[in-house]
């Protein structure tokens, strides 16, 4: 939440937009502790998850609390191109929001109309809520946050990438974000992005979006496979995540006890 004499300013936004490399984690747990320690190791974008994670309104304004002190920009993936959700996202204090299974021009003008107040758009108008500042310094966040929040789209089916030229015409459309295990999916490809088919779509979309003002956003498996994207051209790779940093921590320790006494 912004400080009384603090003007609404995203850095993560225009440093994307000049393309910079940032590293992202996803906060798919709801735990408020685990935001504050990926943010405090200084994680450059926190992705709160309300597609895949069990967050709602209330635990994804206490992560954003945690985050507080510390330099990520918390960003959050909604759980569908809904303007009500988005909303409800924005007004919590979202600088950036990613926005799932969105396959058309008209698809994605709806989603960056949701993140923009009007008559750019047809985000509510409200001073009170957390975002805004309570009431308190509104007209600091209102007037700059059109221009400053952050949208970015998801492509994960083939009709997402037959339109990619259409969608990156949007006007407001800040990023695209390839799901590689949901476009493989789709392609009837289950779970394997591999798939000699599934890569030639997502370099049709590469290709698309580095023609693009847009920049190119995406998972990896790990940071080796996050430094081949960012080596591709892309600006914001998510390589890792709360919940599974914890369990693979977890799982590494247990292995390692067996070894060491394999009879207990």
């Amino acid at each position: 939440m912004l400080r009384l004499d603090e003007e609404f300013y995203n850095p993560a936004k225009h440093l994307l937009k000049e393309r910079k490399k940032m590293l992202g984690a996803w906060l798919q747990i709801a735990s408020p502790f685990a935001a504050e320690i990926f943010a405090k190791a200084g994680v450059d974008i926190l992705m709160i998850d309300m597609e895949h994670g069990p967050n709602d309104i209330l635990s994804l304004i206490d992560q954003m609390r945690a985050l507080g002190r510390f330099g990520g920009v918390p960003f959050v993936r909604a759980p569908w191109n809904d303007m009500v959700a988005i909303k409800r996202i924005l007004d919590a204090g979202a600088y950036g929001v990613l926005i799932p299974y969105v396959n058309t021009r008209e698809e994605a003008e709806e989603a960056v109309a949701a993140c923009r107040y009007p008559t750019a758009g047809v985000r509510g108008v409200a001073p009170s809520p957390r975002a805004p500042g309570w009431n308190m310094n509104s007209m600091n966040y209102m007037e700059r946050a059109n221009g400053e929040i952050l949208v970015m789209t998801a492509v994960e089916t083939l009709e997402a990438v037959d339109n990619i030229e259409e969608i990156l015409q949007v006007d407001g459309l800040d990023g695209i974000f390839v799901g590689p295990m949901d476009l493989a999916t789709s392609m009837g490809h289950f779970c394997d992005p591999a798939n000699p088919d599934v890569q030639a779509a997502i370099q049709k979309v590469e290709d698309a979006v580095l023609r693009s003002d847009k920049f190119l956003a995406s998972v990896a498996g790990g940071m080796d496979a996050a430094k081949e994207k960012f080596d591709r051209g892309y600006s914001l790779v998510i390589p890792f995540a709360d919940g599974g940093t914890l369990g693979a921590a977890a799982k590494k320790n247990v292995e390692q006890f067996q070894v060491m006494f394999p009879d207990r």
